[in-house]
């Protein structure tokens, strides 16, 4: 098949129509890249109402990593219907999130006995992490710590812990107390102006040196929350000693470790989940999008003796639907029986030997970043004037989207890459061409 191939240039009349009647009928409370009406979607491509098809770099916002419709999603999605679609495990139960538990229990990191509470998102799962890690402390340890830069979310909890872009939260104070924000260890512009071969990893010793010392006990904190890579905040890995050193100052002072893992885990990075790629194991991993191939599901996995919150304290009435589990089942079988942790790898390490010789290349591209199929490019004025370049993030995702690829972007000026698992190099190379020509054509 021909990919990619714009027979109008889009949003074609077809998309116009819709996109008008979407304006005047949905609260426009989000932010759209490009005008994209979707018609169809099948592996790595998608096809928008016009007959346009594009090559999928976004994967519906890292959703559909074993590809949209795979046929054996399907077959999963099929077979559950055919039996019932509903009847809600807070009160009732059924086999599929029983089958599901035990499969997130051995792909997730960690030797301990385990236990799973279903959601419906990844606000959702992170919502339940958090009453989970205070719960368990029965209110002793009121405190979470977050990270500036790391999004969570945008329901009041997981909203409070988020401090990704400031619109996030504009409006909505009084927000959930008790959340203190550190900076998160962003390199290329690191905030507290140091740099890594002489830091000493000045972000973990901050906190215990400043926070607890000058503002709260650390007896008082149930957790640390954090995204191993962040995502929407720009795709920013941290360096390899920050999480092993976190994990230190937490077992310090029995704080809980909570990995929100819903971008970076399902085998994105290349691992099933990215915290495995510092060997550091935390005591909670929230999971939704890509779990169930773009059904809705969350999963907050925790160590058994501290997912201990009482009958009647949290509960969902769609959490661990039969359909959605089903779907989650099929998607783990794909990415073990299909090898697409080893394709992430693969294909990974060839987009970043190709994204670093673009950076010699080009003056604009002051940072490469990320694993596996998570691959931040950042955009700059220039490598001598490195300040965030969000005029030409929005131009490039455009320019790319006029030529059928489907790309978005990420914190100030960063274009996001996380194309399907089963991308294929072919298509990877059509996708980096497309992002080339792009820079290039708006740099002139």
């Amino acid at each position: 098949m021909k990919y990619p191939q714009i027979v109008v240039e889009p949003p074609g009349p077809k998309a116009k129509e819709i996109i008008e009647k979407d304006n005047r009928y949905i609260m426009q409370s989000f932010s759209r890249w490009f005008p994209l009406v979707v018609s169809k979607a099948y592996d790595f491509i998608v096809e928008d109402v016009d007959g346009n098809k594009f090559i999928d770099f976004n994967s519906g916002i890292a959703v559909m990593n074993v590809g949209h419709r795979h046929p054996r999603v399907i077959e999963a999605i099929k077979s559950q219907l055919e039996k019932f679609t509903h009847y809600s495990i807070t009160d009732f139960l059924y086999e599929e999130p029983v089958k599901l538990a035990s499969n997130l229990f051995r792909i997730t990191p960690g030797s301990f006995e385990k236990k799973v509470y279903y959601s419906n998102s990844g606000a959702e799962a992170n919502e339940a992490a958090l009453k989970i890690a205070r719960g368990h402390f029965q209110g002793k340890r009121p405190y979470i710590i977050a990270f500036t830069g790391c999004f969570h979310g945008r329901t009041y909890g997981a909203m409070s812990v988020t401090a990704s872009k400031p619109i996030q939260r504009k409006n909505f104070y009084p927000l959930v107390p008790g959340i203190i924000h550190v900076p998160f260890p962003y390199c290329y512009r690191c905030p507290y102006r140091q740099k890594l071969e002489s830091c000493n990893y000045w972000c973990v010793d901050f906190i215990e040196d400043w926070i607890f010392e000058k503002f709260i006990s650390p007896d008082e904190v149930a957790a640390f929350i954090f995204e191993p890579i962040i995502g929407e905040g720009g795709y920013i890995i941290p360096p390899k000693n920050f999480f092993p050193r976190l994990r230190k100052l937490a077992d310090k002072y029995g704080i809980l470790l909570i990995a929100d893992e819903v971008q970076s885990g399902m085998g994105r990075t290349g691992k099933w989940f990215a915290m495995e790629h510092w060997n550091t194991i935390p005591d909670i991993i929230t999971v939704a999008k890509a779990i169930a191939s773009g059904l809705p599901l969350g999963a907050t996995i925790g160590r058994a003796d501290i997912m201990d919150l009482p009958p009647g304290s949290h509960a969902s009435t769609f959490g661990g639907n039969p359909v959605s589990c089903a779907a989650a089942n099929a998607v783990i079988s794909i990415i073990e029986e299909e090898n697409l942790l080893e394709n992430t790898r693969r294909q990974g390490e060839y987009i970043f030997k190709r994204l670093n010789e673009m950076k010699e290349e080009i003056d604009v591209i002051g940072d490469i970043r990320g694993l596996g199929l998570m691959a931040g490019i950042e955009l700059v004025k220039s490598k001598d004037e490195p300040l965030p370049n969000r005029e030409l993030l929005k131009k490039v995702l455009i320019s790319a989207f006029k030529k059928g690829l489907l790309v978005i972007g990420a914190g100030k000026s960063v274009i996001r890459i996380s194309p399907p698992l089963t991308i294929t190099r072919d298509a990877i190379d059509i996708g980096l061409e497309i992002i080339q020509e792009s820079i290039l054509k708006n740099i002139k």
